[in-house]
């Protein structure tokens, strides 16, 4: 029996989500909410906390922002790294065992960026520090974004498969929510000058607490059906998987990694860049005001994507790649030509 025919067997059929649906749902988008919240929470802190702290203040402008963001967009980079080797061996040992080394991977090295000694106290070493450290959450969330989405592809019934991956999606992208909060009340909270003296490790603490809690939340998944009868029947796939995919579906890739790429931007410039560069530094709005502005966004993102989800149930997917990008970039050239 070939794959196909195992995987057309063993996935759930055309029905109803139920209350089992729904807890693998929950689960897995929780895990995802705290361990995004952990990727993305140095984005929201390059301006105020990175650049005067674990970085040279005799450096230019210029070359400051190169450095801050430069680290942040390494965590990116190894990202495709991450994804390859931990969906490797996804397919080898489980779903749920990746899924779960993840979270704690993302977990460590978000606790230690909190616990870390500043420019001041270890000169370089602690910029090199912070890089390693996001390199690591970066190769962490390029396991946890795919195997979040076979994880629940394979859990979810037949024509559900949208709803299914939107809502996991938007509990990923609540993260950033739930980043944006914890920013607005460490300002409410704490003065400038105690949020550079201590406050600013309480997020980062906070989210290697969260990343534990992730851990033993996802102890309550189950291995998916296909993944248990591949198993069973010893028929999982010998060659690496990424050199198989790219073999059999090389216009797939194609298609799904420029998508893939151009959501990831328009994430970053709309959503993480936009509210604290554009609005809060070159249109001077006051730090509340501009993080209250990227919850609204970060909001209306994680909406979406069930939306989109469930159009892609009702519509199919080239309809819901022409919706929902073309609106993108037809709101996208009109916001930043304004």
């Amino acid at each position: 029996m070939s794959q196909s025919e195992i995987n057309a067997q063993w996935q759930p059929s055309a029905r109803p989500l139920n209350s089992k649906d729904f807890k693998t749902l929950i689960l897995s988008s929780l895990g995802g909410t705290l361990e995004f919240y952990d990727f993305v929470i140095y984005a929201l802190y390059i301006d105020t906390i990175v650049k005067p702290l674990f970085l040279p203040h005799t450096l230019s402008p210029l070359t400051l922002d190169l450095f801050a963001w430069g680290i942040f967009a390494a965590g990116y980079l190894v990202r495709p790294i991450g994804g390859i080797i931990m969906a490797h061996f996804g397919d080898k040992v489980g779903r749920k065992q990746m899924f779960t080394l993840s979270v704690a991977m993302m977990a460590l090295p978000t606790f230690i960026i909190g616990v870390l000694p500043t420019y001041e106290t270890i000169g370089i070493f602690a910029p090199l520090l912070l890089l390693a450290m996001r390199m690591l959450q970066g190769a962490a969330i390029g396991g946890e974004m795919p195997g979040a989405w076979v994880f629940i592809a394979e859990h979810t019934p037949k024509q559900r498969y949208g709803l299914g991956v939107g809502t996991l999606t938007s509990g990923i992208t609540g993260g950033i929510l739930l980043g944006f909060f914890v920013t607005i009340i460490i300002d409410l909270y704490f003065t400038n000058q105690n949020i550079l003296d201590f406050a600013w490790r309480i997020p980062f603490i906070i989210g290697g607490i969260f990343g534990v809690i992730s851990v033993y939340l996802r102890k309550f998944l189950s291995e998916t059906p296909i993944f248990k009868e591949l198993a069973a029947r010893k028929a999982l796939e010998k060659s690496i998987p990424v050199v198989t995919v790219i073999k059999k579906h090389k216009k797939a890739c194609l298609i799904v990694a420029l998508l893939t790429w151009s959501l990831s931007t328009a994430i970053m410039v709309g959503i993480l860049i936009t509210p604290g560069r554009i609005v809060g530094g070159m249109y001077h709005f006051a730090n509340l005001d501009w993080r209250i502005g990227g919850c609204i966004a970060a909001l209306t993102l994680s909406i979406g994507c069930i939306i989109s989800g469930w159009l892609d149930d009702k519509l199919g997917t080239a309809k819901t790649v022409i919706v929902t990008w073309g609106g993108l970039a037809i709101v996208s050239i009109y916001f930043y030509s304004s």
